[in-house]
């Protein structure tokens, strides 16, 4: 692994017992480098695809609905334990936004190999190239709420061409 400095010292300020740690960082995927929130991304994916084949769509809503207002205590609670704001080992927002951007590859397509990869890649081109307004959520908003909310609607963006995509004949 090769973290900055800046990440060693956000390091030693976290309490690794705490349950906000190992949520923020989804489980630990936020320390992984390089690109931690790819890595984010990738390893919710099997989470999702468990979920929603074991029980269903249904359970894969309620399942991100608890996530989402998991991340938004967690990343608050990270950010004000180590005096930080948006650090890189903070990936439950791409949990989130990975999760948003696979419903309708998991609705349309029943988890299609080729949908879930588009899913991934439509996320995480959004979630880096950060157009308007999930650049607007990321510079302008405070605290948890620009960690989650540029994720989520990152998130939207790809479960919006997606859909489209479905729609045009393209399944």
């Amino acid at each position: 692994m090769f973290f900055k400095k800046s990440d060693l010292e956000i390091i030693k300020k976290l309490d690794l017992k705490q349950p906000y740690v190992w949520l923020a960082t989804w489980f630990g995927a936020g320390f992984m480098r390089p690109a931690p929130g790819t890595w984010g991304s990738a390893v919710s994916i099997p989470v999702a695809l468990i979920i929603f084949k074991a029980f269903g769509l249904s359970a894969l809503l309620a399942a991100l609905l608890i996530i989402t207002i998991l991340g938004f205590w967690a990343s608050d609670q990270f950010e004000k334990a180590t005096q930080s704001h948006d650090s890189s080992m903070i990936v439950i927002d791409e949990a989130v936004g990975q999760w948003i951007a696979l419903l309708p590859a998991l609705y349309f397509t029943s988890a299609h190999p080729l949908w879930i990869a588009l899913a991934f890649a439509l996320f995480r081109l959004f979630d880096i190239k950060k157009p308007w307004p999930i650049s607007y959520c990321d510079q302008k908003l405070k605290g948890a709420l620009s960690v989650m909310l540029d994720d989520i609607v990152a998130g939207l963006f790809a479960a919006i061409i997606l859909t489209g995509v479905y729609y045009v004949g393209f399944s």
